[in-house]
């Protein structure tokens, strides 16, 4: 049997070993693609594969577990086994991975709990997601037969809190269920951080998080070591090798050769995951948000990373800059040609069907009465769209219309026509709705969820509750009796075309065509006319799109296409959509101004 060990260096067998690891999430990747992408990670000379576990995905409503399809996690790493790769596995709670909310699922903000604290209702929520996920790790330790090396106890903990109990918690849970590996935390290397978010004191060994000056960086780490009387190796659990993007920003770019001779900075001193190596996509509505400040910054779909891998999986020049520093550098670590995959473009899809949102609205979700305005999570809605429906009448000639503490991004359209769109530093503003006095109109108000934070104190703050947090306002007066259609989208195929269409609205979008088995390639869906909204290949959620830019494509893998009939739904939300669409071989792009914040 093979084991693994953590002395003063890595020992794997008795022997030292150096971990060169590569991150890839099997969550973020179609399952159809995972052999592709290990294979080029091994074919790179790397040995090992890091992946997190996203609770919100496995745990989408409390107690309802999915490990199928694209959440097949045994299968994911027994792929690896399979190609002699061993695995880092990170199971914490929270996995920041700019994933919707750091991983957690949103039902825990309708629980009377404090989030990634020792709050006993928060830990029993561990444990019971714990139950259902540790026996599908435990067979796949290294001491049982698998590939596993080690697992994570918590992330980044030390730029959050301090709640040593909290870490003793998750730690034990682990160990009570059967883990036996070596466990670890991952900070980021300077002492504040170490000092907050580690057990260095009861032997759980500790990681840093950087992605650049690897001297200083792990000479950090050495003197926390030190101080504590550990003789540990050094490890990089998250070497940046590019950095994700945000609607409205600059593409973000690393040089090749300079990502190249960095990596070979860490591994003259220890080992290294590269975070990403693929990083692939935000499918659905998983995309995080950063925190800044007042306002929040969602994320685009692309989690392209500027890796190793494009978000298709294929070679970028940073893979061949790091595999040229590895052949001269690590000779003693093999290496293959990597795998390349083909792209297909399609022009002038027709558009087959539209219809108008407000049409078929009762198809897609049933009204929910209250006297109030309901957040999502009242609900029981974790992600999407919410919208708010009420008759009034109005009072005077210029009636002054305000949305209270609502989040993220809201349209408002009276008698069906759009009047304004705020978004989040805007809304609350008055807004100026010409009309009769005493006749009645109809408000409608369209709330998009654009993704809750992934990374610090913001995690709980209010403002992740999504939708109408307070209410709306007429005049001064808050308004009563409100009907809720709660829009996941979950559903697209009950979508009823045959309904009507009516310009200026949001609305659905079919495009249907064929394809012959040898064209079932990848490819990139091209939107840059229309405006924002989200889109589905075949009934499943491929993610968000916004002409603001700097993305204007979403990519397609394979897996989601099939020969004969295939069909695209683009939910549309601007009024600004074109009669046919094109599929192209490569992603679309708009050149922003600004600096990256």
């Amino acid at each position: 049997m093979v084991r693994f060990e953590i002395s003063d260096t890595f020992l794997l067998d008795q022997k030292p070993f150096k971990i060169l690891s590569g991150a890839i999430h099997y969550f973020r990747v179609h399952p159809d693609d995972w052999y592709h992408s290990l294979y080029n990670l091994k074919a790179l000379g790397f040995n090992t594969v890091e992946t997190y576990i996203p609770w919100n995905m496995h745990e989408p409503e409390k107690g309802r577990f999915n490990f199928q399809g694209q959440l097949d996690l045994e299968r994911f790493l027994q792929i690896a086994q399979d190609l002699d790769l061993y695995a880092i596995v990170r199971p914490s709670p929270f996995i920041c991975a700019e994933w919707e909310f750091g991983g957690l699922p949103a039902w825990l903000l309708s629980e009377e709990m404090r989030i990634r604290s020792s709050d006993s209702q928060f830990i029993e929520a561990v444990s019971s997601y714990y139950d259902a996920l540790l026996p599908r790790l435990i067979p796949r330790l290294l001491d049982n037969g698998g590939n596993i090396l080690m697992m994570q106890v918590e992330n980044e903990y030390g730029s959050y809190g301090e709640d040593k109990a909290y870490l003793r918690a998750i730690k034990d849970l682990m160990l009570n269920r059967g883990v036996t590996c070596p466990l670890f935390t991952s900070d980021g290397p300077w002492r504040a951080t170490l000092e907050a978010g580690t057990l260095i004191d009861e032997d759980l060994f500790v990681t840093g998080n950087f992605g650049s000056r690897a001297d200083e960086n792990f000479a950090s780490m050495k003197n926390f070591f030190q101080e504590h009387n550990k003789k540990w190796p050094l490890m990089c659990m998250e070497f940046w090798d590019g950095w994700f993007n945000r609607w409205k920003e600059p593409i973000i770019k690393r040089d090749p050769d300079e990502l190249a001779e960095a990596v070979h900075d860490v591994l003259k001193q220890g080992s290294i995951n590269l975070y990403m190596f693929h990083g692939g996509t935000n499918f659905g509505f998983m995309n995080g948000c950063s925190a800044r400040g007042t306002i929040d910054l969602p994320q685009v779909t692309s989690y392209d990373y500027d890796a190793l891998l494009n978000e298709a999986g294929n070679p970028t020049a940073k893979y061949f800059a790091v595999q040229k520093m590895i052949k001269a550098y690590y000779p003693e670590y093999p290496q293959m040609e990597p795998l390349v995959k083909d792209s297909f473009e399609r022009k002038n899809i027709p558009l087959s069907d539209k219809v108008s949102l407000f049409e078929t609205l009762a198809d897609l979700a049933e009204p929910v009465q209250s006297l109030y305005p309901k957040k999502m999570e009242e609900l029981g809605q974790n992600y999407g769209y919410l919208l708010y429906h009420i008759e009034a009448s109005w009072d005077a000639e210029l009636e002054k219309i305000r949305v209270i503490d609502g989040r993220d991004r809201m349209q408002l359209f009276v008698d069906q026509k759009h009047i304004a769109t705020q978004y989040q530093t805007e809304i609350g503003e008055d807004i100026l709705v010409e009309g009769d006095i005493k006749a009645n109109y109809s408000i409608d108000i369209l709330i998009e969820n654009m993704g809750r934070v992934n990374y610090g104190h913001k995690l709980l703050a209010d403002t992740q509750r999504k939708g109408i947090r307070t209410g709306i306002c007429k005049d001064l007066h808050f308004m009563l009796d409100w009907q809720h259609y709660c829009l996941t989208l979950d559903q697209p195929e009950k979508i009823d075309f045959s309904k009507k269409w009516h310009p200026g609205h949001p609305a659905f979008y079919a495009f249907d065509f064929n394809l012959e088995m040898k064209t079932l390639n990848d490819t990139y869906l091209d939107l840059t006319n229309f405006g924002k909204g989200v889109a589905f290949v075949n009934n499943v959620h491929i993610g968000r799109f916004w002409d603001v830019g700097p993305t204007l494509s979403l990519y397609i893998p394979h897996g989601l296409l099939k020969e004969g009939a295939n069909r695209i739904i683009i939910f549309e939300t601007e009024g600004k959509y074109e009669d046919s669409i094109q599929l192209v071989n490569q992603p679309i792009f708009k050149k922003v101004k600004g600096e990256n914040l």
